[in-house]
């Protein structure tokens, strides 16, 4: 069934990012790894710098997995939505071109899921 609107969609987006306090919401998914049904997303200032993202958010979000004390951080591949990245840890969000409502997932090669279920 198509939709047709009778005017223009004339009027702000409530999760703009001028609604966050200089704050911009960051979408985090370990990919393959379904235990949690969704990205964590997490509100932070675009000068976060990406090396706390792991070591401190990544972490928060994630350690509970019974993969994650097993995770080599030299080997997990980055992306950026679609796009494959190689973040720089001493550089922010904002310089690892991280803006706001971007989803980051990373994959763990050799770690699939409990099991190796891909969950």
């Amino acid at each position: 069934m198509s939709i047709a609107t009778l005017a223009p969609y004339d009027f702000p987006s409530s999760d703009a990012l001028e609604n966050y306090k200089g704050k911009q919401l960051l979408y985090i998914n370990w990919e393959q790894h379904r235990m949690f049904s969704r990205p964590f997303v997490l509100a932070l200032p675009p000068e976060t710098p990406f090396g706390l993202i792991i070591d401190q958010y990544i972490t928060d979000c994630y350690r509970v997995h019974p993969d994650f004390a097993r995770i080599d951080w030299s080997t997990v591949v980055w992306q950026n939505g679609p796009t494959v990245f190689t973040p720089d840890p001493a550089k922010s969000l904002r310089d690892n071109g991280i803006g706001h409502k971007d989803l980051i997932r990373f994959t763990t090669p050799g770690l699939n899921g409990l099991g190796g279920s891909g969950y």
